[in-house]
């Protein structure tokens, strides 16, 4: 009779595998994995059949390198990255024409090649990129001059034709990056209403650390915008999405200035709940206001809900004025109020209306 916990191992190791992450890798990465493979047979095929060339393997290691499996595929991008290893390429074929190959020259190549490329270039990744096609070249050394360089124009060229031919979905990318963006705002709003409704101060704190943390979330929904608009503008095939992202990107704008004035918000919030003192008022015209913003949201994948969105952010705008609504709070509390006007006049615009109307749509003060 075997030992059960002998046998329990396996089951329980395999009740922790979860391959959902690594599947949703393979599917976002689908059509980048395509680009390199098509790119990298095509480049070599090419310098290897049609030029004769005895081993044009920098001719497939440059697709790889310049196209790669990284969030950022604009095509300029691209061409900074194949001019870096071309950088690298062109130093140590001359460093081999006047010093041969061996270690020390392998050394002056690698070295001779990161001093060019940072002075190029402030990127760390171009200065890498040409620092590695050096190393290869004299590893590898060949008996005809330049033949490597001419193989990575092969394939810097190939990366590029195939970026605009075989483009990503920069749609797909942008929704993702776009929907936890607000995702992460929206977690940040409820967590503030919270804290106003209780005089909650740790809560309000906890609010801000959520409000200073969405940096990062906005900036990788900005990068994906620019990476998308720019395949758009040289790709015939995405150009019909160009609108799409040109919307997408007002709404980016419009979103990263709320996520500003939320911080300020959350700033008060936290002084203000010192005295413990619970603020529904505050609280509820919170939760208003981002109940449109989940409109604002919802309008990235189907813009026939803007006039909602619209709507609900009109109807919350039109009586936002602090002496109204709170005519004999103290004036930390007014001060409180008026601060959330700005993040309804960038909704506002998100959801599509002119800055102007946008601003005349609050009361003025």
């Amino acid at each position: 009779m075997a030992d059960p916990q002998t046998t329990a191992i396996p089951i329980r190791w395999y009740s922790r595998f979860d391959p959902r992450p690594g599947l949703r890798r393979v599917r976002d990465s689908a059509i980048a994995i395509v680009q390199i493979v098509v790119a990298a047979s095509f480049a070599y095929w090419f310098a290897a059949d049609i030029l004769g060339h005895p081993t044009p393997l920098l001719a497939a290691t440059v697709t790889v390198s310049s196209l790669g499996l990284v969030r950022d595929a604009r095509p300029i991008r691209v061409v900074e990255t194949i001019v870096g290893m071309l950088v690298g390429i062109l130093v140590a074929e001359l460093l081999l024409i006047l010093a041969g190959s061996g270690i020390w020259q392998l050394a002056l190549s690698v070295g001779v090649a990161l001093i060019v490329a940072r002075f190029i270039s402030s990127k760390a990744s171009f200065a890498i990129a040409a620092a590695i096609q050096a190393i290869i070249v004299m590893a590898l050394p060949v008996g005809v001059p330049f033949v490597r360089l001419l193989d990575g124009v092969i394939g810097g060229i190939a990366a590029i034709v195939v970026t605009s031919l075989i483009p990503r979905n920069p749609l797909r990318a942008t929704l993702r990056d776009g929907a936890a963006a607000f995702a992460a705002v929206q977690d940040a709003a409820a967590t503030l209403s919270q804290a106003l409704r209780r005089g909650d101060r740790m809560r309000a704190a906890r609010a801000l650390e959520k409000a200073r943390a969405l940096q990062p979330v906005m900036q990788n929904w900005g990068e994906s915008l620019e990476s998308g608009l720019a395949i758009s503008r040289i790709s015939p095939f995405t150009r019909r999405r160009r609108f799409e992202l040109e919307r997408q990107a007002r709404i980016h704008t419009s979103l990263d200035l709320v996520v500003r004035s939320l911080r300020v918000v959350a700033r008060r919030a936290v002084y203000l709940s010192d005295d413990a003192l619970a603020r529904p008022l505050a609280a509820d015209l919170v939760n208003d206001i981002f109940r449109g913003a989940a409109v604002v949201s919802a309008s990235l994948t189907d813009i026939s809900v803007e006039p909602t969105a619209r709507a609900q952010l009109l109807a919350v705008a039109a009586h936002l004025d602090p002496r109204e609504l709170a005519p004999d709070a103290p004036l930390g509390d007014q001060n409180l109020i008026a601060s959330l006007r700005p993040i309804v006049v960038d909704l506002l615009v998100a959801a599509g209306v002119s800055p102007s109307d946008a601003r005349a749509a609050v009361p003025r003060l």
